[in-house]
């Protein structure tokens, strides 16, 4: 499954970005091989409307789920229109690596409304 994870790096071994609208790097992962491409957030996106922002770029990446700690209400929309799945409650105490094998586990529900606020 192709897979982005918010992260504060851009390797699998960085930690987890808890706010998707906060994220400096996505990280697009194949959760079968482990190969991964890294998506830096230009830092326009930064700042009022960033999730929604951020969203929009992923979805040229087209992911089938993001994992991340919260994620706001609008960002949540755009990516749930487009069919991707969404998995909230990763903790940026865990790196990407180990978000990935929590998920391939089964450790995450997918979510059907968003967790976090503006600015998420």
């Amino acid at each position: 499954m192709k897979l982005c994870v918010t992260s504060t790096g851009k390797d699998l071994d960085s930690k987890v970005e808890e706010h998707f609208g906060k994220a400096q790097y996505f990280l697009i992962i194949d959760s079968d091989t482990m190969n991964f491409e890294v998506a830096e957030i230009p830092s326009q996106l930064k700042g009022r409307g960033a999730g929604t922002s951020s969203a929009h770029m992923l979805l040229d990446k087209s992911p089938a789920a993001v994992l991340t700690g919260r994620m706001g209400p609008n960002a949540f929309s755009a990516l749930r229109l487009a069919h991707v799945e969404i998995y909230e409650g990763v903790s940026g105490n865990d790196t990407v690596r180990a978000a990935v094998e929590k998920f391939k586990k089964g450790e995450y529900l997918e979510s059907s409304e968003p967790s976090g606020g503006h600015g998420c």
